[in-house]
C-alpha cells in the first residue's frame, strides 16, 4: 500500500474482517480485530528485533535499567482503500525518539543538531555552576567568617551595654549618697556631672555600634557578593528554562481529520486553564494520529498495550490493553479526534438503566441493597442515575444523608443506607472505627500459591491518569487488605478479601499490582483486561442495629 515508510503491511489476510462503523473512543474501549492482529504482529517484531538494545525486564541478566513501554497501533487506510497499520511507542525508547519500525515524534528532542539539547546543555552548566558554588569551601569559610564576626561584634555591644548599665547604677546611688552631704550648689554640680557622664556612655555606645555594624557589613561583604553571583546564575537558569519551555511547546502542533492545526499550549488552557504537563504529546496515540494525518492516511482502529515489566508504583501486564491516558492524551485527543466519527464514550451512558435495585431487607431505619454490577452509589458527573437516588425517591421526606458507605460502580454487592440522620451516624460510627465486617469475593485471573495473608500497599490516585490509582509510599495513604483463598479454579482463583481500610480502587489495586497478589481481578477495565463485568462481590457484611442495638448479618451468593 504505497512507499510510506512507517505503513507497515498485515502478515494475514485481514480482507474478510469486516471495519468498524466508528472509529475507538480511545479512553475506554475494546480492541478491534484488526488492532488485535497489528499489536500481535508488533509483539512479533518485538520478541525478534535487532534494531535497538533496550532491557524490558523480559529477559534474565540483560543490561540497563529495567523499562517497560507502552506500545500503540493504528490501523490506517490509503486513498486508493488499501489497509495497513502504524505503530508508536510511548516516549523515547534504547536512548532514542527515532526507530525504524515506530512512527515519528512530534517533534524530538534528543536530536543532536536541534535546539533543545543545545540549550539544555547550557541549563546544565548553569546547574553544575550553581551546586558546586552553593558547595564550595570559600562559601562556607564566608558564611563563618561572618558569623563570627557578627557575634563577635554583638559581644562587644553587650558587653559595652553592660558596663554602661553598671554605670548607671553607680551614678544613682552616687546621687543618693551625697546628696545629704552636699551643699544645693555642690549637688547640683554634682548631677550636671553625671548628666555628662550619661551623655558620654550613650555617645560611645552609638559610636561603636556604628563601627560594629561597619565592620560586619565589611565581613558580610564577600559573601553577598558570592551570594548574589549565585542569585543572578539562578534567575538566568530560570529564564532559560522558561524559555525553552515555550519554545518546545510551540513545536506540539497537532493536527485533527480537518487538518486544522493547533498548538499544545492553546489545546491545555482552554481544556483545564492548565500549562501542558511534561510528556504532553510524547504518547503513542498522538504520534500515531498525527503521521496518519500528514500522510493522508484515514484512521480505522487503534489500541495499545504494554510490553515488560510494570513500573514499580502502576499496574502494567505485560501484552495488556489499556485506555489512552487521561492527564496527557484527554485534552490533545480531544482536539485530534475532531473529523471522526467515533465510538460513543461510554461514561455518558447510564448502565444501570434497565437494572433493578434488590431490597433485601427495611425497617424504620435502614434500607439493605443488592447493587448489581455497573451500578453507580452515588450520583456522577454525567449519570444521576444511582442507589442514591432510586432510594431518595422512596423516602420523598427525608432530607438527611442517605449513604453510609459506597461501592465502586463495577462493583456488585451488598449496601447499607439510613432512613433517618441518628442510623445514618450510628452505622456511620462502626464504619469509623472499623466495628463492621465486611467480605468481598473475587475471582482473580491467575493462581495464588499463599492460602492467606495481608496486603499492605498505600494508595493515591494517578494524577496523570485518573481514577486509576498508584501505590505510593510518599504521599499514599495507608491501605490494608486481608485475604483467603477459597479455590483455584484452573488458571483462576476465588479470593475472600476482609479490607481494614476503605481506598478507592483497593481491592483491584491489591489485586493486580506486583507487590500485591499481582492478579488482576476478572473483567477488571483499569488493571486487567475488560469482560462483562469486574468479578468483585460485596457478599457479606455484619454491623449493630442503631435501635435494636443487636447484630444484623446479611449475606448474598457471589453472582459468577
Amino acid at each position: 500500500m504505497g512507499s510510506t515508510t512507517f505503513i507497515h503491511r498485515f502478515t494475514e489476510d485481514v480482507s474478510e474482517l469486516p471495519l468498524p462503523e466508528r472509529f475507538t473512543f480511545p479512553f475506554a474501549y475494546v480492541p478491534h480485530p484488526l488492532s488485535r492482529l497489528a499489536a500481535e504482529q508488533v509483539q512479533q517484531y518485538l520478541e525478534h528485533q535487532r534494531d535497538f538494545e533496550h532491557n524490558f525486564g523480559l529477559q534474565e541478566n540483560q543490561p540497563g535499567l529495567v523499562i517497560g513501554k507502552m506500545f500503540g497501533v493504528l490501523v490506517v487506510q490509503d486513498t486508493d482503500g488499501n489497509l495497513g497499520f502504524l505503530a508508536a511507542v510511548s516516549g523515547k525508547m534504547a536512548g532514542s525518539n527515532t526507530h525504524s519500525y515506530f512512527v515519528p515524534p512530534i517533534f524530538d528532542m534528543l536530536s543532536p543538531d536541534g535546539f533543545f539539547l543545545q540549550e539544555e546543555e547550557v541549563i546544565n552548566a548553569l546547574n553544575h555552576q550553581i551546586k558546586e558554588m552553593e558547595a564550595a569551601d570559600s562559601l562556607k569559610d564566608l558564611k563563618k567568617q561572618a558569623k563570627q564576626t557578627r557575634d563577635e561584634q554583638d559581644e562587644l555591644l553587650a558587653s559595652l551595654r553592660k558596663a554602661h548599665k553598671q554605670n548607671k547604677l553607680d551614678r544613682k546611688i552616687q546621687r543618693e549618697v551625697q546628696e545629704p552631704l552636699l551643699s544645693p550648689s555642690e549637688y547640683a554640680a554634682l548631677k550636671e556631672d553625671l548628666v555628662k557622664q550619661s551623655y558620654r556612655d550613650q555617645h560611645i555606645f552609638a559610636v561603636q555600634k556604628e563601627l560594629s555594624a561597619q565592620v560586619i557589613a565589611e565581613a558580610e561583604r564577600n559573601l553577598h557578593t558570592f551570594l548574589e553571583t549565585i542569585a543572578q546564575l539562578k534567575l538566568e537558569r530560570k529564564t532559560r528554562s522558561a524559555a525553552l519551555q515555550n519554545r518546545l511547546f510551540d513545536q506540539y502542533q497537532f493536527l485533527n481529520a480537518h487538518l486544522e492545526k493547533r498548538a499544545v499550549l492553546d489545546i491545555f488552557q482552554e481544556a483545564k486553564q492548565l500549562l501542558p504537563p511534561a510528556g504532553a504529546g510524547e504518547c503513542a496515540a498522538p504520534k500515531l494520529l498525527q503521521y496518519a494525518y500528514q500522510h493522508a492516511l484515514k484512521p480505522i482502529c487503534m489500541a495499545e498495550f504494554w510490553w515488560g515489566d510494570s513500573p514499580s508504583s502502576e499496574v502494567r501486564k505485560h501484552l495488556s490493553y489499556y485506555p489512552a491516558c487521561r492527564g496527557k492524551c484527554e485534552p490533545i485527543l480531544g482536539h485530534m479526534l475532531q473529523g471522526l466519527a467515533i465510538d460513543p464514550n461510554p461514561m455518558l451512558e447510564n448502565p444501570a438503566a434497565d437494572k433493578e435495585l434488590e431490597i433485601l431487607y427495611e425497617d424504620n431505619d435502614l434500607i439493605i441493597v443488592n447493587k448489581p454490577a455497573e451500578f453507580l452509589s452515588v450520583p456522577g458527573i454525567h449519570i444521576q442515575d444511582s442507589v442514591q437516588k432510586r432510594i431518595e425517591a422512596r423516602l420523598p421526606d427525608y432530607t438527611g444523608p442517605i449513604i453510609i458507605h459506597r461501592l465502586d460502580m463495577s462493583t456488585s454487592g451488598i449496601l447499607v443506607l439510613a432512613k433517618n440522620k441518628y442510623a445514618h451516624q450510628f452505622i456511620q460510627d462502626q464504619f469509623i472505627k472499623h466495628q463492621v465486617q465486611k467480605r468481598y469475593t473475587a475471582l482473580l485471573d491467575g493462581i495464588i500459591t499463599a492460602k492467606e495473608g495481608q496486603i499492605d500497599l498505600p494508595l493515591r490516585v494517578d494524577l496523570d491518569d485518573r481514577p486509576r490509582q498508584v501505590v505510593c509510599y510518599t504521599y499514599g495513604k495507608p491501605a490494608l487488605t486481608l485475604f483467603k483463598v477459597v479455590a483455584v479454579e484452573g488458571n483462576r482463583t476465588r479470593i475472600h478479601y476482609f479490607p481494614q481500610t476503605g481506598r478507592t480502587h483497593q481491592l483491584r489495586v491489591h489485586s493486580a499490582h506486583a507487590q500485591g497478589l499481582n492478579a488482576p481481578i476478572v473483567g477488571d477495565d483499569l488493571y486487567g483486561e475488560k469482560l462483562d463485568r469486574l468479578h468483585l462481590h460485596a457478599g457479606y457484611i455484619k454491623f449493630i442495629h442503631p435501635t435494636t442495638k443487636e447484630a444484623m448479618e446479611f449475606e448474598v451468593a457471589d453472582p459468577f
